[in-house]
């Protein structure tokens, strides 16, 4: 297990992407700053500068490379060969990609101290009240909270369609779709099947909604029809279902 895990965490240190998508993240939440201009600043700290979105497109182009690249090139084979079971190689991959989860959500963070104490935006006071009646440095820890929920459970789909699909490209697609257009699949589908709605609101493309919805509560509770705690049961239950899934779809597969 261990040796899995030193293969997986010195790959994920020698690709270039690691290195250079906080680095990217930290441009993109100043071009959202410079944007947003001297408005909405507490929002932008609540949501540490629109963070979310730039992190779950990191994750999905590092974390489809971890398994469909390797199917591609057959480089599995010499994982499989060199540790005792298929769930070393399976568990070692989901921990290193929840770690650099963790760790771009915890640098998102320090960016927005960063971009606090520069003249990007006008300075908001950190123990000011703003939503849910909380300190603004609480609401932006629980959001980030929040959004490490929604960005595990793409990552367990990252993992189910790459142990399904081998072609990089492909999975990469389907999970960028998923990321920017969820959202709006789960409320059309609401949207057409209105007396089912009870129903189809638990759809996993619904709880895609958890983040955003956690800091905009008003329009995106009439999307989504869920509470934010019913957001955060479903979030917790489709990570899980899709993690299984995944590995028994790798356990299965033949090489």
């Amino acid at each position: 297990m261990w040796t899995s895990l030193y293969q997986e965490f010195y790959k994920m240190n020698h690709k270039k992407v690691t290195w250079f998508a906080p680095i990217i993240m930290f441009f993109l939440m100043i071009f959202l700053g410079v944007a947003m201009g001297h408005s909405e600043e507490r929002l932008l700290v609540m949501t540490c500068y629109g963070s979310s979105e730039w992190i779950l497109l990191v994750l999905v182009i590092v974390g489809s490379t971890l398994f469909s690249m390797e199917f591609q090139n057959n480089a599995i084979l010499t994982l499989l060969y060199k540790t005792a079971s298929k769930i070393n190689v399976y568990f070692s991959k989901l921990t290193v990609l929840f770690t650099y989860n963790v760790l771009l959500h915890v640098l998102a963070m320090v960016f927005t101290v960063i971009l606090q104490l520069t003249p990007l935006n006008d300075h908001v006071s950190w123990l000011a009240i703003y939503q849910y009646k909380q300190p603004l440095i609480v609401n932006m820890l629980v959001t980030t909270g929040i959004d490490l929920l929604t960005s595990t459970l793409i990552i367990s789909l990252i993992f189910l369609t790459s142990c399904l699909i081998n072609v990089n490209s492909v999975v990469i697609t389907l999970n960028i779709a998923i990321v920017f257009m969820g959202q709006n699949m789960s409320a059309d589908l609401l949207n057409a099947n209105s007396k089912l709605a009870p129903l189809v609101k638990w759809n996993p493309l619904n709880m895609c909604n958890l983040t955003t919805q956690y800091y905009n509560y008003p329009v995106y509770h009439d999307l989504s029809m869920l509470s934010n705690l019913q957001l955060i049961m479903g979030t917790l239950t489709y990570t899980v279902l899709f993690f299984l899934l995944g590995y028994l779809v790798f356990r299965k597969k033949r090489f």
